[in-house]
């Protein structure tokens, strides 16, 4: 919805600067006036002592009937505060839509607004670390950068979660544990990095078998983002290297996940400051796949694999699935060599 964007282009911004908010229509509520009255409902709006466009309290009177010189007397009140939308003479029932609901939309990443897009929001541009996850959970969030293992293998268990996670942004190094995720809202760190989780700990944390639908909106305290997969999977060292030099900076992260069609990544974005000189990647791929291409394969059964290109087929080949696609032939970390759909990789840049 449209709303009030709060900053200007060339305007500098801090993460959780309040940049835009709106208010979303209140929820409706269905009074049955008919009923409470013990009326038709073709009587009920000339029992109304509201109209249509009034507001109203919780509990305050919106209708009433007096018969026999007022010795019987009837009466309906509102259950929410609000505005009453709809009298109906066919249901007997009244609508009454609730208070507005505020929202606010904060900058996410520290940088400089280059563009206002109307009453809709803003495009905030930063030099910038980006480390892509492989799945994650939770929505937005931002916290310093604290580091919990010395090597991507290491284990995040609990005793790795202490009070000095609070308001942090965790990295662990090849799995988190269950006692760790809970520890660690208990605390109230804000996120966890790491590079892979036990899927059923991952049910049990959640309370509910993980889905194909987009992750993002859960309700744990906590936003977690994995880098490799599922089980014990070591961080791949290119991405603890970099996690590592940033350690304490400020970082926002969000485990949002898509798998399917329209792929949503989660991220952790490590913005520089602007006296600060973003370091230059060697090896950073500015075009699309070609031989020795670094490509992490997001469909079973290498799911969150890494590897290099080292064939590029020109002529589509048959699949498993029966279908015809362009793939390419890639070797793993672990020296085996598969060929795979081209769709089913995602490139690895920096």
């Amino acid at each position: 919805m449209p709303g009030a964007v709060h900053v200007e282009q060339g305007q500098a911004v801090h993460a959780d600067d309040l940049v835009a908010s709106t208010n979303l229509p209140g929820n409706v509520t269905t009074v049955n006036v008919a009923g409470d009255l013990n009326v038709q409902p073709s009587e009920v709006p000339k029992a109304m002592v509201k109209a249509e466009g009034d507001s109203v309290e919780a509990g305050e009177l919106i209708a009433e009937t007096k018969a026999l010189w007022g010795l019987f007397h009837a009466t309906a009140t509102s259950t929410v505060s609000g505005t009453i939308e709809n009298i109906s003479s066919v249901t007997g029932q009244v609508l009454v839509r609730g208070e507005p609901i505020p929202v606010s939309l904060d900058a996410y990443i520290s940088g400089t607004v280059v563009e206002v897009l109307g009453e809709e929001g803003i495009i905030v541009q930063a030099d910038c670390a980006l480390v892509q996850g492989i799945f994650g959970f939770g929505g937005e969030t931002h916290g310093e950068l604290l580091l919990r293992a010395t090597d991507p293998g290491d284990i995040l268990d609990a005793q790795a979660i202490d009070e000095d996670c609070r308001g942090k942004v965790v990295v662990g190094g090849s799995l988190v544990t269950l006692e760790a995720l809970n520890r660690a809202v208990e605390v109230g760190a804000k996120g966890i990095v790491v590079g892979g989780i036990g899927h059923r700990d991952l049910d049990v944390f959640l309370g509910y078998p993980i889905g194909v639908a987009v992750t993002g909106g859960e309700q744990k305290g906590i936003t977690v983002i994995i880098t490799e997969g599922f089980g014990k999977i070591a961080m791949a060292r290119r991405t603890f290297e970099l996690l590592v030099a940033r350690d304490g900076a400020p970082a926002s992260i969000n485990g949002a996940t898509q798998i399917r069609a329209g792929v949503i990544r989660p991220e952790i974005i490590v913005a520089y400051a602007s006296d600060q000189q973003a370091p230059v990647a060697a090896g950073v791929q500015a075009h699309g796949m070609d031989i020795g291409s670094h490509i992490r394969l997001i469909r079973d059964p290498y799911f969150g694999m890494l590897g290099a290109i080292v064939e590029l087929p020109e002529q589509p080949q048959q699949v498993e699935s029966g279908a015809t696609v362009r793939v390419l032939v890639a070797e793993l970390e672990d020296g085996r060599r598969v060929s795979v759909p081209r769709a089913n990789v995602e490139l690895v840049e920096g």
